[in-house]
């Protein structure tokens, strides 16, 4: 075989070996990247849809469960014996932030205890498990009109908590003012997800009796709106997993990859170049 024949042969080994590491560092690098539509919320909405209407999931009244802090004002027509019947306890929290408690600050409220009953003065003790804020009122307002004329009642959870982890900028319990909470509504109380969160595969953790009930979410498509879960629950824990890129795309470990590359390729022109 001539001289120019082997190193035409040679060029086309050292292209191919070549063509094959870079094709292999360009797939690592992209490999790395997440796709876009797994980023996007309730994908399946198309962009050159300019408006449109989903049916949402049936909301039901959350219970009153033992351990919930209910704020109950009742309201008379003698300011002073309000007073009296107002009188509550502070129960503390705790370091949970969130926009009622801003803090550690005690809640003022009165605790449903384990047979899940409260104490209200002159009024006496009324068990409120298993009803809700407005079955609470009612019945509250029947026993309280046996001791003054015309009350006024109103109860609401002093303490409906929301806790989430995982994936999100900001991580943590919440306390939120209204009973009609959202999965979306915790998510944007936590930052909103990172990039890296799974959106696909939100874990939402639910106290039910004794036991834990654990279901799966999906926020990329707009199902999220017509599920029994979508709205919340007292005690709720939401989990966002990270997805794989949340390794690869970290900064130290991007570098290191390129870096790694970059060393492997130098390495194999070099051993190319002194080939003769």
């Amino acid at each position: 075989m001539s001289t120019a024949k082997k190193l035409n042969k040679m060029n086309i080994g050292k292209k191919g070996i070549i063509n094959f590491l870079l094709t292999l560092f360009i797939g690592m690098y992209i490999s790395s990247c997440t796709p876009y539509h797994s980023i996007l919320y309730l994908d399946n909405i198309p962009d050159s849809l300019k408006s449109g209407s989903t049916k949402l999931a049936e909301y039901t009244d959350p219970k009153i469960q033992p351990d919930d802090i209910l704020s109950i004002t009742i309201i008379t027509i003698d300011p002073a014996t309000a007073t009296i019947v107002n009188q509550g306890q502070y129960v503390p929290q705790g370091n949970m932030p969130g926009i009622l408690s801003g803090g550690s600050t005690p809640i003022s409220g009165l605790l449903v205890d384990k047979k899940g009953e409260v104490s209200l003065p002159i009024i006496g003790t009324v068990k409120l498990a298993g009803l809700t804020t407005s079955e609470a009122r009612e019945l509250i307002k029947n026993k309280t009109a046996e001791f003054y004329k015309d009350p006024n009642v109103q109860v609401r959870f002093a303490n409906f908590k929301i806790t989430v982890l995982g994936e999100v900028a900001k991580p943590s319990t919440y306390i939120v003012p209204n009973e009609k909470n959202t999965v979306l509504d915790a998510l944007g109380l936590a930052g909103d997800l990172t990039i890296y969160g799974k959106r696909d595969n939100i874990l939402l953790i639910r106290d039910s009796a004794d036991t834990k009930k654990y279901v799966r979410l999906n926020i990329n498509s707009t199902k999220i709106l017509k599920s029994p879960y979508f709205y919340l629950r007292q005690n709720d824990v939401i989990y966002v997993e990270p997805n794989r890129s949340k390794l690869v795309q970290s900064d130290a470990t991007q570098t290191r990859i390129i870096t790694i590359g970059a060393s492997i390729l130098t390495a194999l022109a070099i051993i190319l170049i002194r080939i003769k």
